[in-house]
């Protein structure tokens, strides 16, 4: 395989590894806190106006001062429902959880029954408790005569997350089987054409079963919340109860009753809300605007997420490869953009949520891997000769000091080789300058071929001229390395002229000590270079050995 075909090949398996890692990263869901910190910031700079559809009826504090201690006679709540059917409203969600009979009494349920059958659209809630601590959990439906005269039954399961930040909802849910709608859908749903079809939401898999004694959803969807506590309108259960609502207030839109007064229910923190905390009744007045208008943000499913995480990773490492290419912070930096603002887009446009936290995650490691990779590269190339690929005489003085002061230390004998090209310049003479270099290649291969140990180093030290670093190599091994270089050198036969002698040759002159206290750098190389000398005085084609010593 050519190297320029290896490169590619490893430039796409780096592209693909990146968008690996992106889809994994996206689908683990490990960056949620980011996600939903992006997520909260654009929501709460998205409000919207309400279209009147919905009021609130609040069983609030001036209520309980008014009617006195909570739980009222449930004659009382039928007193209600009657205004409101005379007022004309579409219909009314009684967000009260009825599970047990009116303490005053079974006639004030029959009461409410009929109050609910005269009203025709009432919707109940039903909630799930444990029949016993850390037990298995039960549905929590009306008591069976307020439940038959409801026309329908929602669940109020708020989901939660870590932070106890509620964003979304499920649609359906149920135990064992999702089939209770959430109480503001099922509410809509008595009206023909007002709940949307089909219904929204992320799906629970097909092969996922539900245990018969777990809480089973389907259908999440995050919830467009109109704007902080309080953008519904809100009038007092009071007020209604005393006829001082008028009916125009209420006529044809739908009806939330439930309890905001201080301390008789949980409050729940939105991304709209900050430290305000929202009440249950207000919550589902969300729900039920969000699902009139199709205003639901449906998150996209694993898949959509991880492949278009992995296609922009893919992009991006690809474009940072590319060597034509050379500002990778301008690329991973739109990319960044890109991500950010594509999320947005698809929220603002099409009511879909993709989480960009992992991708842009990813791409803020991909350009920290280049730039690692590049440092590193950068520090190579700072420490190799351009033409030869040999370690330059910068790297060779530094290791040449670092060897000698292990050496000194550890009481090892080491070897220095200094190497000449005999006749390279009549070589360039004769055949150009272009052939002289790829003679130069060639015998750099030759040198490094045998210097092959972790701590040996071939380095070149001039223009012709080489060096080779053999820590720990006594006399008989350096002068092994030194023949093996001159018959690979032969073999080359890189002759300029058709004379039996005019062809390049090598000259080595080898310095073999044991460093003591008083070796210095300039030592190896007055005994390497004296002996270099000698070779050539000698013939050059050879090597030659000064004495071993320690100094």
């Amino acid at each position: 395989m050519s190297p320029t075909a290896l490169s590619r090949l490893l430039r796409g398996g780096a592209a693909l590894c990146a968008a690996g890692l992106a889809a994994l990263l996206t689908v683990s869901g490990a960056t949620w806190r980011l996600d939903d910190f992006f997520y909260d910031q654009h929501l709460s700079n998205w409000g919207y106006v309400p279209d009147d559809d919905v009021v609130i009826v609040a069983i609030d504090d001036r209520s309980l001062n008014e009617l006195g201690q909570w739980p009222w006679p449930r004659d009382i709540h039928a007193q209600v429902l009657d205004r409101l059917g005379y007022a004309g409203v579409r219909g009314v969600a009684l967000d009260l959880v009825l599970a047990e009979a009116d303490r005053s009494g079974d006639d004030h349920d029959l009461v409410l029954a009929a109050s609910m059958r005269r009203l025709g659209r009432v919707a109940l809630p039903v909630t799930t408790a444990p029949l016993r601590q850390n037990g298995p959990p039960v549905e929590v439906l009306p008591t069976p005569v307020i439940a038959t005269a409801a026309n329908t039954l929602g669940h109020t399961d708020i989901e939660l997350d870590a932070e106890g930040t509620t964003r979304g909802m499920y649609l359906k849910a149920g135990l064992g089987d999702s089939r209770w709608p959430a109480l503001g859908l099922a509410l809509i749903g008595l009206e023909p054409g007002a709940a949307p079809n089909p219904l929204p939401g992320l799906r629970r898999p097909a092969l996922v079963q539900g245990s018969p004694y777990q809480w089973t959803r389907d259908n999440y969807v995050r919830i467009r919340f109109a704007g902080p506590p309080g953008t519904f309108g809100q009038v007092s259960y009071s007020d209604v109860l005393s006829g001082q609502v008028p009916a125009e207030l209420l006529r044809g839109r739908w009806v939330v009753i439930g309890v905001t007064a201080t301390g008789l229910v949980p409050r729940y923190l939105t991304p709209m809300s900050d430290d305000v905390r929202m009440h249950g009744a207000e919550y589902q007045a969300n729900v039920i605007e969000m699902l009139l208008h199709n205003r639901a943000i449906v998150p996209l499913s694993p898949f959509w997420q991880a492949l278009l995480a992995a296609a922009m990773l893919l992009a991006v490492v690809s474009l940072m490869l590319l060597s034509r290419f050379q500002r990778p912070l301008l690329i991973t930096g739109a990319a960044a953009l890109l991500t950010a603002a594509g999320s947005v887009i698809v929220l603002r446009l099409g009511n879909l949520w993709f989480p960009p936290a992992a991708t842009i995650v990813m791409i803020a490691l991909a350009y920290l891997a280049w730039m690692v990779g590049h440092l590193r590269h950068w520090r190579r190339e700072a420490n190799l000769d351009t033409l030869t690929r040999l370690g330059n005489r910068r790297r060779f003085d530094h290791v040449l000091q670092r060897e000698l002061a292990s050496a000194r230390r550890t009481r090892a004998p080491m070897s220095l080789a200094l190497i000449d090209v005999d006749y390279f310049k009549a070589y360039n003479d004769s055949v150009g300058h272009r052939a002289g270099d790829k003679l130069l290649q060639k015998i750099a291969e030759i040198i490094a071929s045998h210097a092959r140990r972790p701590r040996d180093l071939a380095a070149r030290f001039g223009g012709d001229e080489f060096a080779v670093i053999l820590p720990d190599t006594h006399v008989e091994g350096a002068a092994r390395v030194a023949d093996m270089i001159l018959a690979d050198m032969r073999k080359l036969d890189a002759r300029y002229g058709q004379g039996e002698d005019q062809k390049v040759s090598l000259s080595i002159g080898l310095y073999t000590c044991v460093p003591g206290v008083h070796t210095h750098v300039r030592t190896l190389f007055d005994g390497a270079d004296a002996a270099l000398y000698r070779a050539k005085e000698n013939g050059r084609d050879r090597r030659e050995a000064a004495r071993l010593g320690e100094l």
